[in-house]
């Protein structure tokens, strides 16, 4: 496949971008709703790499014709991936900011020696 039949900024590439961004989300949710903790800690990764996997059974599924497509493409990857990359950043980033604990408060904590 050339280049002219898949360029980088076709509209192709921002839909992968969407599409994973936008299952990384979902599926980062879906895990930190649980009740385990383990999937809860680890809800970003979870959500990355189910996105991930989705986007190759995607690309695989255009290889072998289930699709209208000119099959797999290299840079439907990177797209698929740049798109789990910053819906990870952003999940990263209200994470941290929502841990972060608020010191402007006039609470003081104590030790009680009882």
């Amino acid at each position: 496949m050339g280049e002219e039949e898949d360029p980088w900024l076709a509209p192709d590439k921002l839909y992968h971008v969407l599409f994973c961004f936008s299952l990384t989300l979902l599926f980062s949710t879906l895990a930190n709703l649980t009740r385990y903790p383990f999937l809860r800690r680890h809800s970003i990764a979870i959500g990355s790499v189910a996105s991930l996997l989705a986007g190759a059974a995607k690309e695989a599924a255009d290889e072998l014709g289930f699709f209208r497509s000119a099959g797999a493409s290299a840079r439907d990857a990177v797209a698929d991936l740049l798109g789990v990359i910053l819906a990870s950043l952003g999940l990263s980033l209200v994470k941290h900011w929502s841990r972060r604990p608020d010191y402007g408060t006039d609470q003081t904590r104590g030790i009680s020696l009882v």
